[in-house]
């Protein structure tokens, strides 16, 4: 059973910084694509970032580019959300997902691509 727990979310202040992380078990975490998302109430979940089985390629929403990093540790089944420069509008609940990829440098950005969801993790940017 594929399982993916974030962990690392919080409160901080506009212009600081904050690592979320997600640990995945029941896969073989090298053979899966993972993504972040994020969501507000009444609105659909946003595509935050996303990094390739390799962990070769990345993707980034505009609106984070240049301000998040979204490395990944096989080795450790983990997958990290790094978050600078933060803004009142990251606000958000944060989720991991993860989706079996033959290819090592294809990364998603869709979330009907993902198959796997952590339960999300509550990051509050406080102006």
């Amino acid at each position: 059973q594929v399982q993916l727990v974030e962990s690392g979310g919080g409160l901080v202040q506009a212009g600081g910084s904050l690592r979320v992380s997600c640990a995945a078990s029941g896969l073989t975490f090298s053979m899966y694509a993972t993504g972040w998302f994020r969501q507000t109430p009444g609105k659909e979940r946003e595509f935050v970032a996303a990094i390739s089985r390799s962990g070769g390629s990345t993707y980034y929403a505009d609106s984070v580019k240049g301000r998040f990093t979204c490395p990944r540790e096989n080795a450790k089944n983990s997958v990290f959300l790094l978050m600078n420069s933060l803004k009142p509008e990251d606000t958000a609940v944060y989720y991991c997902a993860a989706t079996h990829s033959w290819l090592s440098e294809s990364y998603y950005t869709r979330a009907t691509d993902y198959r796997a969801w952590g339960q999300g993790t509550q990051v509050t940017v406080s102006s």
